[in-house]
C-alpha cells in the first residue's frame, strides 16, 4: 500500500487555493517528495509531515515550477539539520538547472548543510528496497529528459492461516521463518516448507506518477493494470489546441488514458486557475468515473485492486 500526500497542485503558477507542483509518496517508512515548486517547504510544514526522513526528491523535468522550491529547501536544512544526506534524481537537463539554482545561489560556495548527491535519472530501475521497486520511463513535454515514476510492491506470497492450522504450525517466529521463506523443522520433527503454507505469488499495489506531459500514446501499456495514475490536466477540451502548443493534457485525455489502460483510480492535478475543479471533474468523469481533482493537502491510500 501507498499513501500519497499532494502538497501543490496548481499549473505554473499558485492560486489562493493551490500551491506549486509537490507530492510526498510514503510505502512503509520511506517517503519520496517529487518535484519541488516554489513555497514547498511552507507545505511541508503546514501539512504536518514533517521533513524527516524526506531524503529523496525525484524531479519530473526541469521546468521552473517544479524545481524552485529547492533553494527555499535546501536553505531550511541548512539552519534545521532534519536531514545527514539528501539525494536529488532528476535528468540531465533538469539537474544542471537544479546544480545552477544550488550551488550557484543557494550556497555559492559555501559547504552545504548536508551532503547531497546529484543521481542523473536514465530509463528503467531506480531503487528496489524493502519490497519497493521504484523505476522510471521517458515522458513526452517540452525540453528533453522529462520522466514519470512507477511505484511497485514487489510481489508477495500471502500467508495461509488455515494451511498452518492444519499443519500444526505454532505461531510466532517459526510462521515468520516460513513466511520469510525458510523450511522449518516443527518440535514433533516434522519439515515445513514455505509452500506449504503460502499461497501462489500475488502482484503488489502499483501506482504511476506522471508530471507534465503532452502526449499518451506511450503511456498506455506503462499505466496498464495500476491501481492509482497520477497525472496531470491542466487544460479542457475546449482549449485542446493550447495544450498541444504547450505539451499538456486536457482532462479528457488523462480519462481516456486511464481508461485505456484499465487503471483503479484516476487523481488529476497541474490544476490551471482558469478553471474550476467541478469543470475538470466533470469533462474527465464523463469518460473515467473513478476519478478525483487533487487539493492541496489531500491524503490518499493508494491499495492493489482485486
Amino acid at each position: 500500500m501507498f499513501e500519497i500526500i499532494f502538497l501543490g497542485t496548481s499549473a505554473s503558477a499558485p492560486s489562493i487555493h493551490r500551491g506549486l507542483t509537490a507530492q510526498v509518496v510514503s510505502y512503509r517508512n520511506h517517503r519520496f517528495l517529487i518535484d519541488c515548486g516554489e513555497g514547498t517547504q511552507r507545505q511541508i510544514l503546514q501539512s504536518g509531515i514533517g521533513f524527516r526522513r524526506l531524503n529523496r526528491i525525484f524531479i519530473t523535468h526541469g521546468h521552473l515550477d517544479h524545481i524552485l522550491g529547492l533553494a527555499g529547501l535546501i536553505s531550511t536544512f541548512s539552519r534545521w539539520e532534519a536531514i545527514d544526506q539528501l539525494e536529488i534524481w532528476a535528468g540531465d537537463w533538469a539537474m544542471e538547472r537544479i546544480r545552477d539554482l544550488l550551488f550557484g545561489v543557494v550556497l555559492r560556495g559555501a559547504r552545504p548543510p548536508m551532503e547531497i548527491h546529484m543521481k542523473p535519472i536514465k530509463s528503467g530501475l531506480l531503487v528496489e528496497e524493502d519490497g519497493l521497486r521504484l523505476s522510471t520511463f521517458p515522458v513526452i513535454h517540452r525540453g528533453s529528459g522529462c520522466f514519470g515514476f512507477i511505484f511497485e510492491e514487489l510481489p508477495h506470497r500471502p500467508f495461509l492461516p488455515e494451511r498452518a492450522e492444519e499443519l500444526g504450525v505454532p505461531t510466532g517466529p517459526i510462521r515468520r521463518e516460513l513466511v520469510n521463506g525458510n523450511q522449518v523443522t516443527l518440535p514433533d520433527g516434522r519439515i515445513i516448507t514455505p509452500d506449504d503454507i503460502l499461497g501462489p505469488p500475488r502482484r503488489g499495489t502499483r501506482l504511476v506518477h506522471v508530471g507534465d506531459c503532452g502526449r499518451t500514446e506511450n503511456l498506455v501499456e506503462i499505466c496498464r493494470q495500476a491501481d492509482g495514475l497520477i497525472i496531470e490536466a491542466t487544460y479542457l477540451e475546449p482549449e485542446a489546441d493550447l495544450a498541444r502548443t504547450f505539451g499538456h493534457l486536457t482532462a479528457r485525455q488523462a480519462a481516456e488514458l486511464a481508461l485505456q489502460a484499465g487503471v483503479g483510480h484516476l487523481y488529476l492535478t497541474h490544476i490551471s486557475r482558469r478553471y474550476r475543479e467541478r469543470e475538470v471533474r466533470e469533462e474527465a468523469s464523463a469518460i473515467f468515473p473513478n476519478v478525483t481533482v487533487a487539493r492541496d493537502f489531500d491524503r490518499f491510500k493508494i491499495q492493489r485492486i482485486e
